[in-house]
């Protein structure tokens, strides 16, 4: 009786988690999202980075610097029934386009995040994840001390055994480091270490938005790449064919 008993509550729990990573697939498939947004899929692999992190329906989000919300677009329907997302730092356009599409956003909250100035999106220790995908440059490049201020918010928002997942341009070791992060790639030795120094440890690192053909040593810093092309017709094919940036994909958790 209890093998039999096992076994239900097995395929039960087997169950609820496939359903849990088919509904991802759902919310990743559907029309709501941009399609210029649909066509960097292969280059960003939002459900294994974000299966990677953790994430399920009833999770309890941040997203830190939400950008133009390519992640948004499919957290937001994703974890709008049952659990939360809480976008820290979304500028006024980003808030314009959820704000025109209530039946998909209407559940996302807002809050601050401002380093050197106010911080201030969820209490202590009440989230499951804090996620942020390329920003930890741009931080770097406020002021010495932005990025760890922004690391530690992160830390203070989780509760035990909360992840922190951190997506960023990946700076080969044999290449001098910017501490201002200006040519948008960053050591990711350095990005353990930050983490590390507020008290996180690291989980897990994948190589799921890894790209070898990035050897990080662009006119222009990473913004070469597709899909900013930031330097036009210049050695545009070249830049096509290495595709978007080499990324580390780093799982952190508080104790």
């Amino acid at each position: 009786m209890k093998k039999i008993l096992f076994s239900v509550v097995l395929a039960s729990s087997l169950s609820s988690l496939a359903f849990a990573q088919d509904a991802l697939k759902e919310v990743i498939g559907q029309a709501h999202r941009a399609p210029e947004n649909v066509v960097r899929d292969a280059a960003r692999h939002p459900y294994e980075t974000l299966k990677f992190f953790g994430i399920n329906e009833k999770s309890r989000v941040v997203e830190l610097a939400p950008g133009a919300g390519w992640y948004t677009e499919i957290l937001a329907p994703y974890l709008r029934k049952d659990g939360q997302l809480i976008l820290a730092g979304a500028g006024a356009k980003l808030k314009t386009k959820l704000e025109a599409t209530p039946a998909i956003y209407d559940k996302v909250s807002f809050g601050d995040l401002a380093p050197g100035k106010k911080i201030d999106y969820a209490p202590k220790n009440s989230v499951d994840l804090v996620l942020t995908f390329r920003n930890v440059h741009n931080w770097m490049g406020i002021n010495p001390t932005a990025a760890k201020e922004v690391f530690q918010s992160a830390f203070d928002a989780l509760k035990s055994g909360g992840v922190f997942g951190v997506v960023e341009h990946r700076l080969p070791t044999s290449m001098k480091h910017d501490d201002k992060g200006g040519t948008g790639y960053v050591h990711q030795a350095y990005v353990i270490q930050l983490a590390e120094s507020v008290g996180f440890k690291l989980a897990a690192s994948a190589e799921i938005n890894a790209n070898p053909k990035d050897t990080a040593n662009h006119e222009g810093g990473v913004w070469a790449l597709p899909p900013v092309l930031t330097n036009k017709e210049k050695d545009k094919e070249k830049y096509l064919a290495i595709g978007e940036s080499d990324r580390m994909t780093l799982k952190f958790v508080k104790p």
